[in-house]
């Protein structure tokens, strides 16, 4: 099954629509605030990843199932920043490939 960009994007502005009244809107000024929370998200895949061990997280599959939803938090969080910045999906794409290719020659001998 295919999960594009758009489609976070695009699920992550209804988010936002349905608790306008209750959240902060998005704007490069909360982007900051949404970075924050990311990277507690980060920290606590970490923790699983740290706790449990690597192995243990992708075959034990009640921690998989944690780890992942950790992860969709992050993504989730990820959509937010890209909203708040005008990040469009053409940009990243654009962006991705052009690190993509330095990266593909960046330690060859």
């Amino acid at each position: 099954m295919e999960f594009t960009v758009a489609e976070i994007l695009e699920m992550q502005r209804k988010l936002q629509e349905r608790y306008r009244n209750v959240w902060r809107p998005l704007s490069p000024e909360t982007g900051q605030n949404q970075l924050l929370w990311m990277v507690g998200e980060i920290g606590e895949v970490i923790d699983i990843v740290k706790k449990n061990g690597g192995r243990n997280a992708v075959e034990n599959p009640d921690l998989k199932a944690h780890l992942v939803e950790e992860m969709t938090d992050v993504l989730m969080y990820y959509g937010d920043v890209m909203l708040c910045y005008g990040i469009s999906e053409d940009e990243l794409k654009q962006a991705y490939i052009q690190k993509f290719e330095k990266n593909m020659t960046r330690w060859e001998a």
